[in-house]
C-alpha cells in the first residue's frame, strides 16, 4: 500500500476528486491548507501573499495502481495541457500499517485500500 498525497489549487480539487471517482479510487481526504513553492509566494501591487491557499488530498491505494492513480491527478489537476508554475506537487510514501478504530483489528496493508 501507498499513500499519495497531492498539494492542488483550490479551483481544481473537485476535478481531482471527480477523476479519482471515475477512475474506482473514492476514498480521499481533503484539507484546505496554505504554503508557498518555488515561487515564495505571489506579489500582488505592493502586496506579497507569503503563503497561497492550496488543497491536499490524501489517498492510499495499492502499490499496483500507484502509477495509474499519480497520472489521473496530474491530469484532473493540471491548469492547462502542459500544466502551470503553481499547479501543485505529489508526495508518495509507503503505509506500513493500517488500523480500524472502531475495532481496533490490525489490517493487512495490502487490504487497507479496498
Amino acid at each position: 500500500m501507498i499513500m499519495i498525497r497531492a498539494i492542488v489549487r483550490p479551483e481544481k480539487s473537485d476535478d481531482v476528486l471527480a477523476a479519482l471517482m471515475d477512475a474506482g479510487f473514492p476514498a480521499v481526504t481533503k484539507f484546505s491548507v496554505a504554503g508557498r513553492g518555488k515561487q515564495r509566494g505571489i506579489k500582488i501591487g505592493e502586496v506579497t501573499y507569503d503563503e497561497i491557499p492550496k488543497t491536499m488530498l490524501m489517498s492510499v491505494v495499492p502499490a499496483t495502481d500507484k502509477e495509474f492513480v499519480i497520472k489521473t491527478i496530474m491530469e484532473a489537476a493540471r491548469s492547462t495541457g502542459k500544466g502551470a508554475f503553481g499547479d501543485g506537487k505529489i508526495f508518495v510514501s509507503d503505509v506500513e500499517e493500517v488500523y480500524t478504530i472502531s475495532s481496533g483489528v490490525k489490517e493487512p496493508a495490502e487490504e487497507a485500500a479496498a
